[in-house]
């Protein structure tokens, strides 16, 4: 922290400085024409940033390059004679080499070869680590821009191919500062050719910010076209998926098939396509986010046409649309049947707690049925029981009666224990009684 923050300025926020030098995190080259820059993008899944500080540090005078620099996600390294710019990106990493235009590949020349002449060396290209998503040679030159027989020239310069092309910018005077040229085919060296004729007055700042959005442009319409693939490949699992949930919906509807089994199809369904969303859920968004980016780069170039081209901006729209329309289709059609499912699942849901509360009704009437008869058998029994213990007592009462007859008290045990009955019977239901009331005092009701 600085002395007029220490002294005029609360703490700083932990991520204060990082966030406003995102601004400056990648800043244009400045490029001085004629220059050639050589441009290779990789993707960097299982490369690490040690892997690529090492072959960073066998470039000329770099040895001692400390991982610690590339901290930052870019860096620009200056050799004899050219610059390599370093930028690592959430998928990919790329590395541009900004040096002069080789002599002999100046305007009006033929098919120039370019991968032999790169400063860096042809070894130090085709080490570099991970796997190539984009590799450039752009050219820019301060002339040709009025030339007559451009496109002719253009034609012969960059090789076999249909060429689109534009005229970019506005200068002072309402004039396109620059104009673009290519055919947008991978050579047999490896590499796309893009070439920019500028205008002679052209600063280096300005022909810095034309090389990164024509290369970015590039590079993130190929990005964006990752997703096609798993689209095309994902389409024939979602198709097989949709008919799986319409059979299930049909058999739930018409009552087909016990719920077990309807569960088991649903949930292995469910699964599949939950698979699907987790695989590629990622592919989808990610490419929506290259696809804006290509958006903003063909707005940032403000195009105007070239006679006899189609512009970079409409072989975009006309070839790259429709494949962005695929991949946002298929995210779609994944989403809905991820939401299809999970209806289904609900109506399933639905019809099962349906079935279990009718069970639940039926086995709770069973209970108060089974209930009553319990109350029933337990009063009748209650009712022998009152019977069979009087039977006892009085019993007992004529035994005692026959015995107080033999000592010689006048009295008809008979009689006696007959004028008992009630009696007995009276204080066997009434011991009964007070034993039920202790019952319900002891249970709480």
């Amino acid at each position: 922290m600085n002395e007029f923050d220490a002294r005029f300025l609360p703490p700083d926020d932990p991520q204060r400085r990082m966030l406003h030098n995102e601004v400056h995190a990648r800043p244009s080259a400045r490029v001085r024409l004629p220059a050639l820059i050589t441009y290779v993008a990789l993707l960097n899944a299982g490369v690490t940033r040690e892997q690529e500080c090492a072959h960073l540090q066998r470039l000329p005078g770099h040895a001692d390059l400390g991982l610690d620099r590339l901290q930052g996600n870019f860096l620009r390294l200056r050799c004899d004679g050219y610059t390599v710019k370093w930028e690592r990106h959430t998928e990919f990493t790329r590395y541009s080499i900004v040096q002069p235009l080789p002599a002999h590949a100046t305007w009006g020349s033929a098919l120039p070869e370019l991968a032999s002449h790169v400063a860096t060396g042809t070894e130090w290209l085709r080490a570099l680590p991970g796997q190539t998503v984009a590799a450039i040679h752009l050219a820019m030159l301060p002339e040709g821009t009025d030339d007559p027989e451009i496109l002719d020239k253009a034609q012969h310069w960059l090789g076999e191919g249909v060429l689109i092309g534009s005229r970019m910018g506005n200068t002072v005077d309402g004039l396109p500062h620059s104009s673009l040229l290519s055919h947008l085919r991978i050579g047999a060296d490896g590499f796309e050719r893009l070439l920019v004729l500028a205008s002679p007055g052209i600063t280096e700042s300005r022909g810095g910010r034309i090389s990164q959005r024509v290369l970015e442009l590039e590079t993130y319409r190929l990005m964006a076209l990752r997703g096609l693939p798993v689209a095309k490949q994902l389409s024939p699992v979602l198709a097989q998926a949709e008919s799986q949930l319409a059979d299930i919906t049909a058999r739930l509807e018409r009552q087909q098939g016990g719920d077990q089994a309807l569960l088991d199809d649903l949930v292995a369904l469910a699964a599949k396509v939950e698979r699907a969303t987790a695989e590629h859920g990622y592919r989808f968004s990610a490419t929506r986010a290259y696809d804006a980016v290509v958006r903003e780069r063909i707005a940032e170039l403000r195009e105007r046409p070239l006679h006899g081209t189609q512009t970079l901006g409409e072989f975009m729209q006309r070839r790259l649309s429709p494949a962005i329309a695929t991949v946002e289709a298929t995210a779609q059609r994944l989403t809905a049947l991820s939401e299809r499912v999970a209806r289904t699942s609900a109506l399933l849901r639905t019809r099962v707690d349906i079935a279990t509360e009718a069970q639940n009704q039926q086995l709770l009437e069973k209970l108060t049925r089974g209930q009553d008869l319990q109350l029933r058998l337990q009063s009748t029994v209650e009712g022998l029981s009152i019977a069979a213990i009087s039977y006892y007592v009085v019993s007992l009462l004529l035994y005692g009666a026959k015995a107080l007859k033999l000592a010689g008290v006048p009295i008809q045990p008979e009689l006696a224990a007959g004028l008992m009955i009630p009696l007995v019977l009276w204080g066997v239901w009434k011991t009964v009684q007070r034993i039920h009331d202790k019952l319900h005092r002891d249970s709480g009701h």
